[in-house]
Order: C-alpha cells, then structure tokens, then sequence
C-alpha cells in the first residue's frame, strides 16, 4: 500500500466538502519547514514521498527503512537503475525479518511490527527530502480552521508513527538522515554504514549500526598491507563520509605505525564528469610503483574505476585492497573479473543465512506483491519484459511469464550485509520487547505507557541489548552504539582454480591472521606482487623526498635546461650552455646564422638581383635618353632620387643575409629604412604637387607656391633627413653591434636550443625603422587617393595611386606573417625572408608601375616619344573645373537627376 499525507487522506474522506480557510500551521511545521530550508533543497511533490517509492506494511509499532533500490540517476534525475543486490536484497532482508518476529511467539508477543520502506536511490539529499516521512507524525498541525461545506470538521486521520528506523546504507546518507531523527528523538540503526564520524555520540546520539566502524576496518586494511610487504600505497575515496573518513582513519593509523607510505589520495567527485575515471588512472599511474590501491569507494564506482583501468590497459597492474562496500559482491566486479583478480577485500564477520535464501528463492511476482519493486527487479534479473497494458515492450527482450524461479533460472548469491540488515531488525525487536517487559507488564499488546514510544527510552534498551544474531555471533553496542570489529578477508582468484570467485584467507579481530599460502595473484601467481615506495633514480633524475614520508621519494627528471648538481638538487645550465644527454653536465649551445644556401635566403636574393639588374636597365635607360619628352616629363629629378630608394631596398636583402658584424649592423640600421624613404618621399612629394596644382586650379589660375623642380627635391630631401636623423641619433644612444640570442631558439627540448648570431635589432626596433617609411606610404597614398580625379593627360597620379594601393596589401600582408610566426622555432628565418621578400615586391610594384612602360615606349615605340604642346598653368587649371563639373553631372546622373549647367571653363 501506498502512503498518503494526512491532508490527502482528508480530502479522500471528505470529498465532499470544501475547505472554508488555509489551514494555520504549528510552531513545529516552523522548524520543521526551517530545517528543510537549511539543509539547501526543496521537497519534491507528495507522490515522490510516497506511492511507487515507498512499502507500506500494517502494524501496532512502525518501523522505518532505508535502502538504496536503485542507483543514483543521471544529473536532474534522482534515480537510476534497479540495485538487485544492495538494494532489492537487502530491503527484503528487513521484510523476511519481520515475518519471522511477527511469527516469534516468543519476541514481542500480541504485537505486530510493521513498517514503511522508502528508497534512497543512493543520494544522500534524496533521502533527506524521503526520510521526512518517518518525522510527519511529529508535527502537530493546527486544523481547528479546516471545516467541511457543510460545517462539519473533516476526518484526518492520524499518520503513520515511526518509532525507530533501520538503515541506512552509504554513510553519507545516515549522516544526513541521522541530523533530522535525532530533532524528532527517533532511534536509528544502520546495516552498513561504516564513517568513523558516526561515533560521534554528541552529534549521532540516536545512531547505532550493527557493523563496525571503518577505523576498526582501517586498523585491520593497514595490518593486510604490512603483512604483504607493501610500503607504498595510493588511496581511492568516493566523496562522502564513508570514503573520506575511511582514507583518513587509513592514513592516521599507517602514520601512527610507520614505515608505510601514502603515494596519492585521490577522490572521486560525488557527481562524476565524463572522463572524470580515466583522469583518476592517469593519476594512479603517475605513480606506478605503488601498484597498491587502498579502495574506500561505493560499488558503483570501483565498477567504474574497474572499468577505467581495463580501458587503460592497465589489467593486472593494480593490486587492489577494498573495504567493506566491496567485500565480496560480485556486481562491482561483473564483466571486469580479470582486473579485479587478486585484489583483496575486507567485509565485517558475517555468514550466510539459509532461511533467507529459502525465503528469497520462493518469492515470485505473485506472493511477493508488497514489494513494490518486485517487478522491475523481476525483469533485471531475468532479462526479459513484463508486459503492461497500454506500454510497449522493448525490442530484442523476451516476455516474462512469471514461471520464472529465482536461483534456477538466474544466477543468485546471497549479498553480503543481509545477516546485518536481519541483526538490525531484530536489535530493534529486542529492545522494544525489553521496554515492553518493563513498561507494559502482563499486557497485552501495546498499552499506553508505549503510545506514543518515547525515542529516548527506546535508545537506552537498544544500546542495552545483547543477543546472538543470525550468523550467531553476539549483537551487541558500545556507548557510542558501535559493533565490536570482528572481518573476515577475502582475495578474488580466477585462475587456477575449479570455482573462481572470493576465497576467504583470513581473519581480523583485534590482530590479523592471513594465510598468505592460500593468496594468489594475476595469471595464478603465488609470488606476493611489490608495492615499495622508491626505485633507484635514473641517470639525470634527482631525488624528491616525500614530506612528512621519510621512507619514500618521488624520481624527477632534471628538465629543461638543468643538470643533476647532486643526488637531491639540479641546476640551471648557464646561459650559453645546455645539459648533456644524460645530464650530467652542461655544454655549450651550438651559435647558428642564416646561410647563403639556405632556401630561406635563396629566394630573397634571387629577387633582389632581378631588382637590381632591373632598375639598373631603368636608370641607364634613363641616362640615355634624359633629354627626351617622356623623361622630362617624368620629372628627371625625382624620378632618379626614387629609382635610387628602389635599388637600395633591393640591396639590404643581401645586408639582412650577410653576416652580422660591426659594419654591417651598421648598414642595416642605415639602410634598412632609408630605400623605402627615399621612394615614398619622392611618391609623395609628386601626389602632393599633383594635388596642390589642381586644388589651386579650382580656386584660381595663380599657380602653387614650390612645384619647381628645385622646390619638389628639397622638400624631398627634407623628409629624407628625418629618416636619417632618426638614424644617426640611433647610433650615437646604442652604437651598432652583434650579439648572440641563446632566448629565440630555447625550446623545451634543450636538444634543439641554438644560439643565433644577430645585429642588436629587436623586432620593435625593425618595425620602428620602417615606421617613418610606413607613415610616409599611408600619407601618399591619401593624396593618390585624393587625386584619383585629375584626367590622366595631366599627371602621374593614378600609377603612383595603384603602386601605393598594391604596396599597402603587401605591407598589411606582411605585418602578421612576421609577428605570428614569433613562437616559431625558425622565426628569424620566417622574419627575415618574409622582410626582405615584402621589401622587394614593394619595390618591385613601383619599378613596374612607374617606369617599365616609360621604358618600353622609349625603347620599342620611339616615335611616341615626342614633345607635346605645353599647358600653361591657366590650361591645367581650366581643365580642372571642367573635371569637377563632370564628375558632379555624373553624380547627378546616379541620383537620378539631370541637370544642364552652363560650361564656365570656357
């Protein structure tokens, strides 16, 4: 039967009527709704309280119970798949419990226990929100406001009183469960919740467990790695109480014993990422030597970790030592029992109970339909479908029949903490059949000294209780309700043996007694694997003492550029040195430069010599020809000044490829940006005039001041001598010199360091050197731009437009060519081609835009190079307005307008 809240129950009882006010609530539904408050969560809807997710068994006294049916589901759902084992198992150990009390004429006689039993779905928050079942009796609710339509007070039936709860099962879920029963005075006992925190009694006074805590099973795990030798071990937790306090206990006791060292202590998250397995053997494996894995981890995952390392390759690697959450289950192993073998596990002293396995044997879906999850476990565990009305059975799954027989027609092992879930019921019987003695003689049944049961009282007779439990051993608590440590030690063997599985060899309590001759490990091996903390350290490897482990160090590699000083130490190579291979020594770092065979150099002066050979032709040709019209009109000047900054940025590829000294560093700084200066003074003194002549134009027939050749040379010679200038304060800050650069080429390898013999010119001193040309090239393109209208008859301007347009691509090319390749490990290769190719293709537009087809109608068509009629300055300024005049008629023309203006050219 399904739970339902009180005011559910009303409405079901009193459909008929209506609800006239909210109901007033208590002082206690206050604390109550605080204390969900601060516990960070909020209550999921009643149906996920109750319903498909609790058992409802009828009695004269409740009892509560905890069990994790289903795992924990992915993020945003609270529960996953169905635990056959841990969860279904165990929660029908608590019922088989309870029928065999209620059927003890001799163990609360006349009273009858029954009980809720809430899933988990092994999240600790979700069985908070859960658990607040068992406490809604507590709260007193306030419904003298409540009255039906017809005036009368609804029927609210009383719920349900948990007087004690059994469970539950991670400890991090008994944590958090045991902070709300203890506000509300309800006993708690756990079956396997094993954290050290848990006996705390001024925290934990209402908790007890039938099993021992993990600082018992951390004493024992510590003695099992001693015996075997080991001296190094990683830990493995799950994030939670169990896992963490089980490592901690683990590692304060190998602390207190010595000679035993902890390698690395790795948790795993609560809420796993993908990947977040293989990260942790990745980890593992950083330190190999410690094969060792002491593994406090819930079963779902060390199947994961499992599964990781069989990903890894890694099968037969680690030797693994597990705690009680492994114990000897087989679903933390299934499918990966190769790289489990050997590993050794420890599970409190427990046996199996036949009655059990009678009574779980004849359960089918016809006798055991109390068990709410009967069916699902049913269809896990046959894998085929129940069919229901109006659901669709999966395809490749066959329909069950309900013929089925547990233990016959599926595999079946009794799991490993049903006698304790049987010892925490019956704990729980015993000590309510003592108060009954004591409170209620001669009656029969529960009188009213035991209604309601006082929580308190009920804590002093269980912790009072001493009886032989199912296994028949004592059950019995301390004063801070923990079970005395009694282990028994398991190995896994698959191979050569007739029945692989756990195989006991050994015991624990108080001290340890191992069988060693009965241990075998991966591939039957009776050999004990080693675990030990260091190795002897490699050539080139220095010793890392563990801090606060004496007995172990970590084996480093002197990186980078040190060498090994001393057994403990490395140290820096000097600057202009690198470690030997085996690092032990420093030599010095190999010096190289660019080569005249490189291919990084090769194609640059290929280009500079067709350059230079092809502006020597222009210039000659020049020369020959200087009285003729077309180089007059060229402006003889200026163009031998800008024919001359062409043949010098052709000539500094062969500087930037030469050698580097004193004087050729010098003729770099000097001429690296002198050759483009001196042709973009001269460009830009020609746009300028251009532009200035035919603005004048439009204004007036008054020509410009300083368009003489004369003017335009000095004012290009001025812009020159800001350049030179620039340079020659250049040398008198820092004088010219070479150095070697040990930081380009120092890449992690120290195999490949070089040191690279070069100018002092850093790449912002380079970018400097060209920022004056750079400026001088924007602007004159501004002005090309600006003249772009002049007609083509009068000037030069649109060549020397396009030259700056294609010089400006190439530049803009350049820039990240040459700053992204300066992580490269041939970035002064890269740097220095791509400069000396940029100049010389930038030198190379100008040559050809400006003077190869000047040269070609001197030399080939001669007779087009005659004197024309000269303009005077009225001519040029006149044809300037009538330029300006078409340009807006043709504006006009594209607005959609005509206009007929009269021609003041004239």
């Amino acid at each position: 039967m399904a739970a339902m809240t009180s005011q559910q129950h009303a409405s079901s009882l009193c459909h008929h009527c209506r609800i006239s006010r909210a109901p007033r609530q208590h002082v206690g539904s206050l604390i109550h709704v605080m204390w969900i408050v601060m516990m960070g969560f909020t209550p999921e809807s009643s149906a996920s309280s109750s319903g498909t997710h609790s058992i409802k068994i009828e009695g004269d006294i409740t009892l509560g119970g905890l069990f994790p049916v289903h795992s924990r589901g992915p993020a945003g759902v609270p529960c996953g798949e169905i635990k056959k084992e841990k969860g279904i198992h165990r929660m029908e150990a608590m019922l088989y419990a309870l029928d065999q009390i209620n059927s003890d004429p001799d163990l609360l006689p006349n009273i009858t226990l029954g009980a809720r039993i809430l899933d988990t779905c092994s999240r600790d928050t979700y069985a908070l929100e859960q658990s607040l079942t068992f406490v809604q009796a507590l709260i007193q609710k306030d419904n003298s406001d409540v009255r039906c339509s017809n005036g009368e007070p609804p029927i609210i039936p009383k719920p349900e009183r948990v007087v004690g709860v059994i469970g539950a099962s991670a400890s991090s879920v008994s944590i958090m469960v045991a902070n709300v029963l203890r506000l509300f005075a309800i006993p708690q006992i756990s079956y396997a919740s094993t954290a050290p925190e848990l006996s705390d009694n001024n925290r934990y006074e209402f908790f007890s467990r039938v099993v021992p805590p993990d600082s018992f099973q951390a004493q024992a795990m510590v003695d099992i790695v001693k015996a075997m030798g080991w001296n190094y071990v990683s830990t493995l937790a799950s994030e939670g109480n169990y896992g963490e306090s089980g490592v901690d206990a683990f590692i304060q006791i190998s602390r207190e014993a010595g000679g035993l060292c902890i390698a690395q202590a790795i948790k795993i998250p609560r809420e796993p990422r993908p990947g977040e397995f293989d990260k942790i053997i990745k980890r593992l494996m950083e330190t190999s030597n410690a094969r060792g894995v002491i593994i406090f981890a819930n079963e779902d995952d060390i199947k994961r970790v499992l599964e990781a390392a069989k990903r890894a390759n890694l099968t037969g690697h680690f030797l693994f030592v597990g705690s009680d959450s492994w114990g000897a289950k087989i679903s933390p192993i299934l499918d990966q029992e190769d790289v489990a073998e050997g590993a050794v596990t420890i599970l409190p002293k427990r046996a199996s109970i036949d009655g059990f396995d009678q009574y779980f044997a004849t359960r089918s879906l016809e006798n055991n339909r109390r068990n709410i999850w009967f069916a699902e476990f049913w269809e896990d565990d046959f894998k085929c479908k129940l069919t229901r009305p109006g659901i669709r059975g999966e395809s490749g799954l066959r329909k069950c029949t309900g013929e089925e027989r547990i233990s016959q027609d599926s595999a079946y092992e009794q799991e490993g903490k049903v006698q304790f879930v049987i010892d925490a019921v019956y704990a729980m019987a015993h000590a309510l059949h003592s108060m009954h003695i004591d409170l209620c003689p001669g009656s029969m049944g529960v009188c009213e000294k035991m209604d309601p049961v006082d929580g308190r009282m009920l804590l002093s007779y269980i912790r009072a209780v001493n009886f032989n439990g199912s296994a028949g051993t004592s059950v019995m608590f301390n004063e801070n309700g923990d079970a005395p440590g009694r282990y028994d030690i398991f190995q896994y063997q698959l191979s050569n043996t007739t029945s692989p599985g756990y195989k006991l060899i050994g015991q624990w309590t108080n001290h340890l007694r191992l069988s060693a001759e009965e241990m075998q490990w991966s591939g039957g091996d009776k050999a004990v694997p080693d675990s030990v903390c260091s190795f002897p350290c490699e050539s080139g490897e220095r010793k890392r003492m563990v801090k606060g482990v004496p007995c172990c160090w970590h084996c480093e590699l002197c990186d980078g550029y040190q060498y090994l000083l001393d057994e403990f130490n490395c140290d820096m190579c000097p600057y202009d040195m690198r470690p030997t291979p085996n690092r032990t020594s420093c030599r010095p770092t190999p010096i190289i430069k660019l080569e005249w065979s490189s291919p990084w150099a090769i194609i640059p002066v290929f280009l500079a010599v067709l350059g230079i050979l092809a502006t020597s032709g222009v210039i000659i040709t020049f020369i020959r020809f200087n009285d003729t019209p077309i180089v007059r009109a060229s402006g003889r000047e200026l163009s031998y000044v800008l024919l001359t900054g062409i043949f010098l940025i052709y000539l500094i590829t062969f500087l930037m490829i030469a050698e580097p000294g004193a004087v050729v560093c010098a003729f770099r700084r000097l001429l690296l940006g002198l050759g483009m200066c001196i042709s973009y003074s001269a460009m830009l003194t020609k746009t300028n005039r251009i532009y200035r002549i035919f603005e004048q134009g439009k204004k007036s027939v008054t020509p410009p001041k300083f368009i003489s050749p004369t003017s335009q040379l000095i004012i290009t010679f001025i812009l020159i001598s800001v350049q030179l200038l620039g340079v020659f304060i250049w040398f008198g800050v820092m004088p010219p010199h070479t150095n070697i650069d040990f930081d380009e080429l120092r890449p992690p390898n120290p195999e490949y360091a070089r040191g690279i013999l070069k100018c002092d010119m850093s790449d912002l001193s380079l970018i400097g050197c060209l920022s004056y040309s750079m400026g001088l090239m924007v602007t004159c393109t501004v002005y090309a731009i600006k003249s772009r209208g002049v007609p083509e008859t009068f000037n030069e301007a649109k060549p020397i437009g396009f030259t700056m347009y294609t010089t400006c691509i190439i530049w803009l090319a350049f820039v990240p060519i040459f700053f992204g390749t300066s992580q490269s490990t041939e970035k002064m290769f890269i740097q220095t081609t791509t400069l000396t190719v940029s100049m010389s293709l930038s030198a190379t537009v100008s040559l050809g835009m400006l003077y190869i087809p000047k040269v070609y109608v001197i030399i080939f068509h001669p007779e087009q190079n005659v004197q024309k009629r000269k303009r005077s300055f009225k001519a040029v300024a006149q044809a300037a307005t009538v330029s300006t005049h078409l340009s807006q008629k043709s504006n006009d023309k594209q607005n959609g307008e005509t206009k007929v203006e009269p021609d003041r050219s004239q």
